[in-house]
């Protein structure tokens, strides 16, 4: 089976959600992302859960799309975390159908996050939506191991694990860790390529996160090994942030390059999974 392909909302940040579905259609995505919530304050977000009409127009136009939308960024577990704040954002992400919504961890309380996360996950699940916990090297969650420690802690049927490839190369994630996940806890992953060597600061981790990922192939991370531990159908963000790469070649021109390139990624995992 082809693994399906997202959009993911860092990728064309500057695009609101109804024209990044006419983007996933035109340069062959079957989902996309959505940022309801910066990732951090002043940065760029669609709070579609506290606009009523401009949820419904997503909606209308999703209802003429083969597109969908699976995941949902991005709530972030810090020390004042209360569930029933992000009830609106779910309730929206029900309405649009969604699988999933990203989770960051900041609390560095670790009993703390990890009770914070339990209690968000069995909020998530009486939405049909699935708290995934992406592990990022600068954060409380800063490998799979750690986001495997405190998914662990949680019950039910939305307990998940994201796993982003420039995460996985920058932390101390190794491929063994990966594969040591439970497969029921993997719903996506996110890809892209990125520089070695690797920043050593986080403030450069993060900027390169944010601004400077690679086209998959052009770098140094071994996206082959990492998906070598996936299955061969888990769904494909591909979350590739770097303007100045899509400035030069224009949007569609670099969509199209990141389908090619992230297509061929996938094939080359699969031909060697057959054999």
């Amino acid at each position: 089976m082809t693994a399906p392909l997202g959009l993911a909302a860092l990728t064309v940040l500057d695009t609101a959600p109804l024209q990044q579905v006419d983007l996933a259609e035109k340069h062959g995505f079957d989902t996309i992302g959505i940022r309801l919530l910066p990732a951090a304050p002043g940065t760029t977000a669609y709070p579609l859960h506290e606009d009523d009409a401009a949820l419904d127009a997503l909606i209308r136009r999703l209802d003429d799309s083969p597109i969908e939308v699976f995941d949902l960024e991005i709530i972030r577990l810090q020390a004042d975390f209360d569930p029933k704040s992000y009830v609106p954002l779910l309730e929206a992400g029900a309405r649009l159908g969604a699988k999933a919504v990203l989770v960051g961890g900041d609390d560095r309380d670790r009993a703390r996050l990890t009770d914070s996360y339990a209690r968000l996950a069995e909020l998530c699940a009486q939405y049909g939506i699935v708290a995934s916990l992406e592990f990022m090297p600068w954060t409380a969650v800063p490998d799979a191991t750690t986001a495997v420690e405190i998914v662990t802690q949680a019950d039910g049927p939305a307990r998940s694990v994201l796993i982003d490839a420039l995460h996985t190369a920058r932390s101390t994630t190794t491929l063994d860790d990966l594969a040591a996940i439970p497969r029921e806890w993997l719903h996506y992953a996110q890809m892209c390529d990125g520089s070695v060597p690797a920043p050593t600061n986080d403030a450069e981790l993060v900027r390169h996160a944010r601004e400077e990922r690679l086209v998959p192939g052009t770098g140094g991370i071994d996206l082959t090994g990492i998906w070598s531990t996936l299955p061969t159908d888990l769904p494909v963000s591909v979350e590739l942030p770097n303007e100045p790469l899509r400035r030069a070649v224009g949007t569609d021109a670099w969509l199209d390059r990141l389908v090619t390139q992230t297509r061929r990624v996938l094939d080359t995992n699969r031909t060697t999974s057959a054999h």
